[in-house]
């Protein structure tokens, strides 16, 4: 396939702004090709294409913004876990948070590998996208209508104390089941796991926190798994717009991340409900 450096700088910048914003980096990576047509509808209709590889290398330069946006936090963990597993104390809220993000990542990582072929294969096409977009939609409604009696929280002294104590394990294995469904192009891992959150009566705030840290194990993994692929004689012309796209995901990620960590403390998933309503709908007419 070829990919010229524009292409990869406009999906690149999709990548980036959707993989957190509540609408679906995947959906978006199918449906944008199939909405403009030519030599991007090939990205998707052509089964010798590398696009879902490259879109997930893409998703290795969000990963890599995550980290930045979260990195204190997350030596923090890194090192009260250690001092746990000396000292054989867990009680530590880093150390907790840790293991709640491990428990919430098990279900995706399992049902991942268990159905990747046929997951895989239902990527490119726009129908499927459509329909899940509009799904997803409407849970981000459900969520919000069935949690508008929870109370929010506008500031949070201590973002990790307040998961530690408002998400237990068991929530953490609901949540991370919740986001098994973001396998689906079309289903926001954002969008599902706050909202998993939300129904298991998690307050907006502590809902949303949790749902940063738990995207960069899974988008990490995932791309750690597909970027041998890239290095091939297959795909070395691809170097140059990959690394490009990249540079933009990163960029566009680290500013949506810094955006939406201040909107959820006081906002709800109402807009982007309505967007994912609206294009899931009209898309679905297109390609039905």
């Amino acid at each position: 396939m070829t990919l010229s450096y524009w292409q990869a700088i406009i999906t690149g910048f999709l990548q980036g702004v959707t993989e957190l914003f509540p609408i679906s980096s995947l959906g978006h990576a199918v449906l944008v090709p199939a909405w403009i047509g030519g030599s991007w509808e090939e990205f998707i209709s052509n089964p010798d294409s590398y696009y879902l590889t490259i879109t997930i290398a893409l998703h290795a330069a969000s990963a890599l913004a995550l980290f930045l946006v979260f990195r204190r936090r997350w030596f923090e963990m890194a090192i009260s876990l250690t001092r746990s597993v000396r000292t054989r104390n867990f009680s530590h809220h880093h150390s907790r948070l840790l293991l709640l993000i491990m428990i919430a990542t098990i279900p995706v990582a399992v049902l991942g590998k268990i159905f990747e072929e046929p997951v895989q294969r239902m990527f490119g096409d726009p129908l499927p996208s459509a329909i899940f977009l509009t799904i997803n939609g409407l849970i981000l409604i459900v969520a919000e209508r069935l949690s508008r009696h929870t109370s929010s929280v506008t500031s949070l002294e201590d973002a990790d104390l307040s998961i530690t104590k408002h998400v237990s394990p068991a929530n953490a294995l609901f949540i991370g089941f919740g986001q098994s469904l973001a396998l689906f192009a079309g289903i926001s891992r954002f969008g599902i796991t706050m909202s998993a959150g939300l129904l298991r009566k998690v307050n907006h705030a502590v809902a949303a926190e949790f749902a940063f840290l738990l995207a960069l194990p899974v988008i990490a993994g995932a791309s750690i798994l597909k970027l041998p692929e890239l290095f091939t004689d297959q795909t070395a012309h691809l170097a140059g717009p990959v690394i490009a796209g990249s540079i933009v995901s990163f960029c566009a990620t680290y500013i949506s991340v810094k955006f939406l960590v201040r909107w959820f403390k006081t906002n709800t998933l109402y807009p982007f409900a309505i967007y994912c309503l609206v294009v899931g709908i009209v898309s679905f007419v297109r390609f039905a």
